[in-house]
Parts: structure tokens; C-alpha cells; sequence
């Protein structure tokens, strides 16, 4: 899949003056693709999907986006402090708030569903004069009680177990475990013939990465699931194999004692337990986000 910049390039050329910074946006529309073979095919329009060139151009392309639905929260705006959005509210009047990752957006919408329709018939406006518009099979007018799904994640207003209260929570989407499950069943096949060492170093790569970007939602009996789906696909992959019994399983990886051991090739390589990834929610940031690169001076 590709994804046509050709409308979207002269809002670059408005958004960026420095002709060198252009220069490498041609370049890199220019540079082609290098296949699997090793073959290097050149392009007539566009940049691949999942490239480094698109978030950029949709960074550029979407700010207007941003300029538009923002506004109001500058300094002055008519939603720059708490007390103005409260006297909107008070007044019946609606407040939003844009998240947007690269081409990835949700807006909240405080008001009613006609006052989020009206938003989003302004955004469709701000998009038309760049040559964009709203995928209608992605975009979808919730709430938040129903929930909805961003960046692999599932947002929505639930009651706290066990009392009244109503909070905000973030699960992990279906899509991505329905993804990382087909993984890990592409690479343990029960008839597969790859050595277990380059197995376990794959896996531990694939889950200790997935498990690192979700760590901050409601996880943690997720991480158990998917570690116990993992293990009984090597199990029963091994079980194969080497056409072990049960007892031969148990007594592969059970100490005398009876205790389970982790799945462990010849030289020492461990499976990766995702389970054990501590869950950190409700990070405080307070008004900066961590930047481990110095401000420049």
C-alpha cells in the first residue's frame, strides 16, 4: 500500500521555508523502494505506507488541523483557562480537545451529539481545501461509555468495581493481541524445524517490545493470558517434536520438587516471561512530557 502525497506537497512548500528541508522531502519521494531481493525499484508518486516520510508530511500537512481546533486554548482563547471552558459548559456551549498522532486524530467533544457533529463537519472543512478527507469505515462518532479505539488502545468511561464512581480507563485494543497472537502461531507451527534458541530469541524480541508499549493500560491480566498462550504453543511444539508425553514434559522442565522452570534452550536462552512487565498507570507529568535530549541553547 502507498499513500499519494502529491496533493499534500504544496502545503509543505507553505509550511516550510528553508528550500533545503524541501529538498530532502524530494529526495526522499525520489529515492524509491529496496525489495526483499535487494533490488532497488524507483517510484513515480508517493512514499511507502509506514516510511519515515509520512508522519512527517502528515505532521506538516495536518497542522492546519491543529491551528483550527486549537485556537480556542491559546492564550485569550475562549477555552484557555478552566474557568472559561466552565462558563461554555454553564452556558450550554461545547468544549473539545484534538489528539493527534502523525494522521491518527481523535477529538473530544464535550456537548451534545449535534454539537460533535458540528465539529466534525469543521474538520471535514479544514481538510477538503489540502485534498484530504475522513476515511468513513475509520471515523466514528462514540461515547465515551462505549468506548473507542486509538493507537492499539481501547479508551472508555467505566464504573469503578465495587463503587459509584466513573473513571476513564485504557485497555489494549483487540486488533493488536489478535496481531501479536498470529506471530507468535507463525513462528511455533508444531511441525516447525527451526532450532528452539532462535525461536525463544524472536519471541522474547516480539513480546518484550509489544509488552514495553502497553504497559501503561490495563494489562496485566492480559500479559498472563498471552505468556500462557505462548507457552503451551512451544509445549505442545516441542511435545511434537520430540514426541514427548506429559511426563516427559514434566520432567523437562519441573524440578524435583515439582516447581515449574521456564522454557530454556541448550545454551541458557530463556523464554521471555511477559507476564512479569511491571504495569505503570496514571503516569504524572505534570505540564512537560520527559525529553532525554538537551533543549538547545
Amino acid at each position: 500500500d502507498r499513500i499519494d502525497h502529491t496533493a499534500l506537497m504544496e502545503r509543505v512548500r507553505c509550511r516550510v521555508k528553508d528550500k533545503r528541508v524541501l529538498a530532502l522531502v524530494k529526495a526522499f519521494l525520489k529515492a524509491g523502494i529496496l525489495t526483499e531481493l535487494g533490488e532497488n525499484k524507483s517510484t513515480t508518486t508517493g512514499t511507502p505506507q509506514g516510511g519515515i516520510l509520512s508522519p512527517l508530511l502528515a505532521n506538516i500537512a495536518l497542522s492546519v488541523l491543529d491551528e483550527r481546533l486549537m485556537e480556542p486554548w491559546k492564550p485569550g482563547g475562549t477555552m484557555s483557562s478552566e474557568g472559561k471552558r466552565g462558563h461554555r459548559r454553564r452556558k450550554g456551549l461545547p468544549t473539545w480537545r484534538l489528539v493527534r498522532y502523525a494522521d491518527d486524530f481523535v477529538v473530544l467533544v464535550h456537548g451534545t451529539q449535534v454539537d460533535t457533529l458540528a465539529v466534525r463537519e469543521d474538520v471535514e472543512k479544514v481538510l477538503e481545501p489540502i485534498g484530504l478527507q475522513l476515511s468513513p469505515a475509520k471515523t466514528q462518532i462514540v461515547h465515551l461509555s462505549d468506548g473507542f479505539d486509538f493507537l492499539g488502545f481501547r479508551i472508555q468511561w467505566r464504573r469503578k468495581r465495587g463503587t459509584d464512581k466513573w473513571y476513564v480507563y485504557t485497555f489494549i485494543a483487540d486488533r493488536p493481541i489478535r496481531s501479536l497472537k498470529a506471530k507468535i502461531r507463525a513462528l511455533t507451527h508444531r511441525k516447525s524445524q527451526q532450532d528452539l534458541r532462535s525461536m525463544l530469541i524472536r519471541l522474547n524480541q516480539i513480546m518484550r517490545g509489544w509488552a514495553n508499549y502497553f504497559k501503561h493500560a490495563v494489562a496485566k491480566d492480559r500479559f498472563s493470558a498471552l505468556h500462557q498462550f505462548v507457552w503451551w504453543r512451544l509445549i505442545r511444539m516441542l511435545q511434537v517434536r520430540h514426541r514427548w508425553s506429559w511426563k516427559d514434559v514434566r520432567r523437562q522442565f519441573t524440578t524435583p520438587t515439582g516447581r515449574w522452570l521456564p522454557i530454556t534452550a541448550t545454551d541458557g536462552t530463556e523464554l521471555f516471561d511477559i507476564a512479569k512487565i511491571t504495569v505503570t498507570r496514571y503516569r504524572w507529568r505534570s505540564n512537560k512530557i520527559p525529553n532525554p535530549w538537551a533543549t538547545p541553547a
